[in-house]
């Protein structure tokens, strides 16, 4: 016992360590930005874009630009009121070095500054100058421009009055701190350009201008001079939005590559209980839906109490429409959420004064109020709208009664097909060689093309820790199947029982059996048109297994190479050009002896001992098949050696978006859609 209260004793002051302003935020980045990975690099963007946003929110601003310039500087400029700059009165600096030092400092914590704003903990813009190597923020206001520059959080001096000016606006320019973030600090302009059009259309009469002048050799005015000098790059790529139509216009973008199934979009745009509710919504001909979630304009990936509320009240307004117009009989059973959800297209944004959100990065809206305020409002305009409207209330009526259906026979297929006892193991495909460990979090299963790459990897594997499980042929289309048809394909089927977590509504991933599924099809069209269906099938129906990161697609070599003695494998022609060089090559089959056999020893000895006459034997790989297991385990199944990509879904509405355009009916877009990127297909011809 006295031991024990010698070890307790040490426990004291000494041991409590005080991390000083912002040196907690490059302590532990994550904690402030999620992740130290490509999603918190643009997170920096996002912060500083949203105090310029929330500027416009509020009526004070109605353009902002961001520009990408050399060295992965970024420059974000609004039209606002201007960051204060007279001298704080707790601080005794700067308004501005005060927002830009201290955490939880900023005008979102009460009094005038904003009725409605995105941020809430007030640690965005100085999280951003904590985790940039550089940070120049630019002020106008009041007739004067002022100027101060920061580095890795830290002021390099006080802020400066550089002048007269007429203007009135922020401009932060800052360049992220490339040892903080682990995948390098190139951002994104696709990923920026589809972020920043979203916001455009949730606030309307705002006008966002991107553009990417990374690659231009001019030089941007000095300090003070100009808020916005997008006319200085004419030439780089550029993206400009603008819509008066606010989310009637999402809904219209959204749902350009789909079918609507009623003309009429539903809008309503209501304040109640100091609760701002605006929603848009309309039903196209697909099975699944798309609810985009927003909270004073940030995009909640994981719902919230408003997207709650919204579910309960379409729920109910359609059951209770329904029957009043005599759709539904009164012998049917309610619709579900599930059916009422089935090609939905719909936007639901609150604005609240005091908002509450689940983390930091703000994924899921916890405020109370929001859901009643949803409810209410839609309940009403829905309602009346389905009354004024009876075509459109018709369409949809029919395509929940359709989904209702569906659900009933999907469930009815499920059960006879996929019974408890599959799931646990007990009737496993016979084409699955499964192995012998029990332990998910160790186990891979690779989901290989054809009975030939399955033949090799079967042989070829570490068979304690990796399943294979051969697919012959194209799977089926899933985009437009429902489950019943899904489940009667014996591919499919294999492989929903092979990974063990069920499908629909009895979906669970806690009993994922592999928590590496690895995709491994050949480097052709074909391979890519079988890695695709596989793709969609994960996205459309376990979309949670690829969110959870056990999705990877396996990177087999192009070549093999071999001089000599000495074998490489490149896996891209860009290796396979490091490799070679301008050396001589012999293209084809790795060279063999008159009799088809490898070439004895003492010959591979005799080619190494004359360089300048051995050659590179080349051999191009057209499939998983043409391997033996030794080069199959080596090259692609070897956690030592292989190259695997993990599949992410860092943007859902682009990724359903592209599925939709290649999988769906739209033939004009999906033949735009190829001609536009056929430049960027590895094509084996």
């Amino acid at each position: 016992m006295a031991e024990e209260k010698t070890k307790k004793s040490n426990y004291g002051a000494d041991a409590i360590t005080v991390l000083e302003g912002l040196e907690a935020v490059r302590r532990r980045p994550g904690m402030y930005i999620g992740t130290t990975g490509p999603d918190g690099l643009h997170h920096l963007l996002w912060e500083v874009f949203d105090n310029s946003r929330d500027e416009a929110m509020g009526g004070f601003a109605d353009e902002i630009e961001v520009v990408l310039l050399p060295g992965n500087m970024v420059r974000n400029a609004d039209n606002g009121r201007g960051i204060p700059v007279e001298v704080h009165k707790q601080t005794k600096v700067s308004t501005l070095e005060t927002v830009l030092t201290i955490l939880h400092a900023g005008g979102k914590f009460g009094g005038e500054g904003y009725k409605v704003s995105g941020g809430l903990h007030g640690v965005g813009v100085s999280v951003v100058n904590a985790l940039s190597t550089k940070l120049v923020a630019e002020v106008h206001r009041d007739g004067a421009a002022h100027v101060q520059e920061y580095s890795i959080g830290k002021p390099k001096g006080k802020i400066k009055k550089i002048g007269a000016s007429k203007l009135h606006g922020t401009v932060i320019t800052f360049t992220p701190d490339d040892s903080i973030f682990t995948g390098g600090i190139e951002m994104s302009f696709e990923k920026i350009v589809s972020h920043l059009r979203e916001q455009a259309y949730l606030v309307k009469g705002l006008r966002i201008r991107i553009i990417d002048a990374r690659n231009s050799s001019v030089k941007i005015p000095a300090s003070g001079e100009e808020l916005f000098v997008g006319h200085l790059f004419t030439d780089c790529p550029s993206q400009t939005f603008y819509f008066e139509g606010g989310l009637r216009s999402l809904i219209s973008f959204h749902n350009r590559y789909l079918k609507p199934i009623h003309k009429n979009i539903f809008y309503i745009e209501k304040e109640i209980d100091d609760v701002s509710v605006e929603i848009a919504l309309q039903y196209v001909d697909d099975i699944s839906s798309r609810v985009f979630p927003f909270a004073n304009n940030i995009y909640n990936t994981e719902g919230g109490t408003h997207i709650t509320g919204f579910k309960t009240a379409l729920t109910r307004t359609l059951n209770s429409y329904g029957r009043k117009a005599g759709i539904v009989k009164e012998s049917e059973e309610n619709f579900t959420g599930d059916d009422v959800l089935e090609g939905l297209s719909a936007v639901v944004s609150v604005k609240l004064r005091e908002i509450q959100f689940e983390g930091q990065t703000k994924g899921k809206l916890g405020s109370v109020e929001a859901r009643g305020a949803v409810e209410s409002v839609f309940s009403e305009a829905f309602g009346v709208f389905l009354e004024e409207n009876p075509d459109d209330a018709k369409a949809i009526i029919s395509k929940s009664v359709l989904a209702m259906k569906a659900r009933k026979a999907a469930k009815a297929a499920k059960d006879s097909i996929l019974r408890k006892g599959a799931l646990e193991g007990m009737t496993l495909p016979g084409k699955l060689a499964d192995c012998q460990s029990k332990d998910a979090s160790e186990s891979e299963l690779f989901v290989v093309e054809g009975d030939s790459a399955g033949g090799s990897a079967k042989m070829g594997r570490d068979r304690r820790t990796q399943a294979i499980l051969p697919l012959r042929g194209k799977i089926l289309n899933v985009e437009r199947a429902r489950l019943d048809k899904m489940l009667g394909s014996e591919q499919i089927k294999n492989l929903v029982v092979a990974l063990g977590t069920a499908i629909g509504e009895t979906f669970n991933i806690e009993k994922l059996r592999y928590h590496k599924i690895i995709l491994a099809t050949d480097a052709d069209v074909d391979g890519a048109h079988i890695r695709t269906l596989l793709l969609t099938l994960l996205f459309r129906h376990f979309r949670p297994i690829i969110e959870g990161g056990f999705v990877y697609i396996a990177q087999p070599p192009l070549y093999k190479i071999k001089k000599g003695k000495e074998v490489h494998y490149a896996y891209s022609d860009e290796e396979k050009f490091k490799i070679v060089g301008d050396e001589p090559v012999e293209e084809g089959e790795p060279q063999e002896s008159p009799e088809g056999e490898t070439p004895t020893e003492e010959a591979e000895e005799k080619a190494a001992s004359n360089p300048k006459k051995s050659k590179f034997q080349i051999q191009r790989y057209k499939g998983l098949g043409e391997m033996n297991p030794e080069e199959l385990w080596e090259t692609t199944m070897n956690p030592e050696n292989r190259v695997l990509k993990q599949v992410t879904i860092d943007d859902a509405a682009d990724a359903d978006r592209v599925f939709d355009i290649l999988m769906g009916e739209d033939v004009s877009s999906r033949k735009s859609f190829i001609q536009s990127n056929a430049k960027s297909a590895n094509l084996d011809i």
